[in-house]
């Protein structure tokens, strides 16, 4: 069957057939039949969205345009109706293919995630809307009419509520206008209401090195094709300005724009920034919209009306319309990989959108990924460099606390050093940042008497304190309990421990030492959604707040003026991941964190407490020899055939019965891949071997670069038989190994 067709014709009775893949973990496709009644069926295509009897329930699916080999005509149910929505694009089709190939997931899953918004197809509802009337009517003239009659000037129609707020009346005005016969209304559809961006509203002065770089970006959204560029700039060098250039060159092209950003909480200052530049906000998408504008801005999307999306990484599977440039910020950040359900890494995944497109893609940060940057040196990637903060701001200078000689009082963990720069800045008027990756009060707490530590019953993790709200939690799976007075094991009272720092107790140590100061704790827990970190930001502009405790969540991509400090708490987090990337994440966090300070005309300085004085990023961060560093990260990669010099991919059984999940994955390994240039490691117990209430083992798969891992992958599936209560999941290019 031709691609372009979406139809099967059965040469004796002329029935027309179409095939339709489902959002459900199956790859195939399903045959239905066209009935003659359907009322657009002499126009069914592949793109349109279809609504078909499956099993006892009716499900809303896509018209594919794949072969699909059937018998047994007499049993194929008819097509129930046609919806009358946009038409999913081919190039979003072909996407979906190629995402669920290369990941190794169904291709009805991968379909769902183009379309994962409850009523999605639910018709918007009816709004009034107000006209002037065709009949010319005598009528006493007062203020209040004749502000109302002002706005149709302008307007051949306006809502109630606009009228009401625009000219300043009540309904009851309106009521009177609508009886004397001078307005009129009538009931219409509710459409988006996405603002085009004003691309012809002048952006701020850019340096010299920002506009040689923002033509360049132009000139390639000008040409249009495939091209990939990376954007690499040191903190506070005006990435963001620069491809906003590229943007608005889209726009003065009537193209559709698509903007990832690693966290929802970064958008705040974002979105800020672009409101100014174009004089409007965005489309979001991000877990928190809610339903009902995830579904105006999914059909705003497909028809071509919402211009700039920005959002996390399912935003990659809107069905844009007409898209022109996708610009990947912080792209080396792990989040663009999704771990759970259809695991894939959007970024790559991105730049293989844009390349069905064939558009431009650029991808921004200040730390780039390995492979990323291999990419730029093999001429796949073309780089960009900011190697200057803008207006003249300089570089934070960065020390390295020895913490074997720089050592806090017993029982607490800020140094000396930042302890007194911490005065200083507090002095001068100026911010602080004090940075420590782990949430919560303390990481583990046992019992003194009997050695009891406190373990999640779903997961292979301690129990973090959260001594604010009085509860031990599991970051994992999200189990929580009071926090007992005894020990549950011994009953021994008051013997409960805290080992090491969460914020919370760095957030208390502060508060002792500096009583007076103005302090906000920022992590996840309690900056979870736009509006909360939109607050926070505002806050620290507006000079209310002297130090922040927090996360990773405050560590990248914001810009405060008066933030001159940062202090690091345990810079050794990370160092020893067990995986391939643990340096260079801790170096990627580090670099972002310590590029808090100093962002204007005020000097930054960082402290880095460590115990490892001498690790290689340790030595890099302190010198600022970033080339050095990346250098012996790829020859380390080199040397042992690991990506971007391999591939790698990982293989995780799991499920409730820990002796099933074990002789699957003995069935598993007795069949692995043997052949020359594939390396199976496995199985062995995940580092999470219990998870959510599930037993987990893992297989790790290495190859070289050259070979089809996921052919040889599909074959090793294919001829073994696992049973049915594990679960398999495949993960090409694993960022996790837990």
């Amino acid at each position: 069957m031709s691609k372009k067709s979406a139809t099967i014709v059965d040469q004796g009775s002329e029935i027309k057939y179409a095939n339709v893949l489902l959002p459900l973990p199956f790859s195939q496709t399903y045959t239905y039949s066209i009935p003659d009644n359907l009322g657009m069926c002499n126009s069914i295509n592949p793109g349109d969205f279809v609504r078909v009897p499956f099993g006892s329930r009716e499900i809303i699916g896509v018209v594919w345009d794949s072969p699909n080999k059937f018998n047994k005509l007499d049993r194929i149910k008819p097509i129930l109706e046609q919806l009358s929505v946009s038409r999913m694009p081919e190039t979003t089709r072909r996407f979906v293919e190629w995402v669920s190939n290369y990941n190794m997931v169904s291709l009805g899953l991968v379909l769902k995630m183009t379309m994962n918004v409850p009523d999605l197809f639910k018709q918007p509802p009816e709004e009034s809307i107000f006209f002037i009337s065709d009949t010319i009517v005598d009528y006493k003239k007062t203020a209040a009419r004749s502000r109302v009659l002002n706005l149709f000037t302008t307007n051949s129609h306006l809502s109630g509520p606009l009228i009401r707020q625009e000219a300043q009346v009540s309904s009851s005005v309106l009521t009177g206008m609508l009886k004397l016969g001078v307005l009129s209304k009538k009931k219409v559809q509710q459409t988006s209401q996405f603002e085009d961006p004003d691309w012809q509203k002048k952006g701020p002065t850019l340096s010299t090195e920002q506009s040689i770089i923002a033509q360049n970006l132009r000139k390639k959204i000008i040409e249009g094709g495939f091209f990939v560029g990376l954007i690499e700039g040191v903190p506070g060098s005006g990435k963001t300005e620069v491809y906003l250039e590229a943007i608005c060159e889209a726009l003065k092209t009537g193209k559709q724009v698509l903007v990832l950003l690693p966290e929802i909480t970064l958008s705040a200052q974002w979105l800020r920034r672009f409101e100014m530049r174009f004089g409007c906000t965005p489309a979001l998408w991000h877990s928190e919209v809610t339903s009902a504008n995830r579904r105006k801005t999914w059909q705003a999307v497909a028809r071509g009306e919402a211009k700039v999306i920005v959002g996390a990484r399912s935003a990659l599977f809107l069905p844009f319309r007409s898209l022109g440039v996708v610009v990947i910020d912080e792209e080396h950040d792990q989040s663009f990989k999704q771990e759970e359900g259809v695991i894939y890494n959007a970024r790559d995944m991105a730049v293989v959108r844009s390349r069905m497109e064939k558009i431009p893609i650029f991808l921004v940060s200040a730390t780039p990924s390995l492979e990323t940057l291999h990419n730029a040196k093999s001429g796949k990637y073309t780089k960009f460099c900011l190697s200057q903060r803008y207006a003249g701001a300089k570089l934070p200078s960065i020390e390295v606390l020895d913490m074997r000689i720089s050592r806090p009082e017993r029982g607490k963990w800020i140094s000396p050093e930042i302890i007194d720069a911490l005065r200083k800045t507090f002095k001068s008027g100026e911010q602080g940042l004090l940075y420590l990756n782990r949430r919560g009060y303390a990481p583990l707490t046992l019992c003194q008497d009997c050695g009891y530590r406190f373990q999640c019953v779903k997961c292979t993790a301690w129990l973090v304190e959260h001594r604010f709200i009085g509860q031990l939690q599991c970051h994992h799976c999200g189990y929580h309990t009071q926090m007992p007075k005894e020990c549950p094991n011994c009953k021994a009272v008051d013997r409960l421990h805290a080992c090491g720092p969460g914020v919370e107790r760095l957030a208390e140590e502060v508060r002792e030492i500096f009583p007076d100061i103005r302090m906000q704790v920022a992590v996840s827990d309690n900056l979870n959604s736009v509006g909360q970190a939109g607050a926070l930001v505002k806050k620290i502009e507006e000079r209310e707040v002297d130090l922040v405790v927090g996360t990773q969540i405050i560590a990248k991509g914001y810009h405060f003026p008066f933030l001159t400090l940062v202090g690091v708490i345990d810079a050794d987090i990370g160092l020893t991941g067990g995986d391939i990337r643990a340096l260079e994440r801790t170096y990627q966090l580090l670099y972002q964190v310590a590029g808090r300070a100093g962002r204007a005309s005020r000097v930054g300085k960082v402290f880095l407490q460590t115990f490892s004085p001498e690790n290689m990023v340790m030595q890099a961060l302190k010198d600022g020899d970033h080339e050095t560093f990346v250098q012996k990260m790829i020859d380390d990669r080199e040397a042992h055939s690991m990506p971007p010099f391999g591939r790698l991919a990982g293989i995780i059984l799991s499920g409730t019965d820990e002796k099933l999940v074990k002789e699957a994955s003995n069935i598993l390994g007795r069949t692995a891949p043997r052949e020359s240039g594939i390396i199976t490691l496995g199985p062995a117990p995940a580092p999470l071997a219990l998870l959510r209430g599930k037993y987990r083992i893992r297989f790790l798969i290495k190859s070289q670069k050259d070979i089809n891992l996921q052919d040889e992958m599909r074959k090793w599936l294919r001829r073994t038989s696992i049973p049915q209560k594990v679960r398999i999941q495949v993960d090409i290019d694993p960022y996790s190994f837990m």
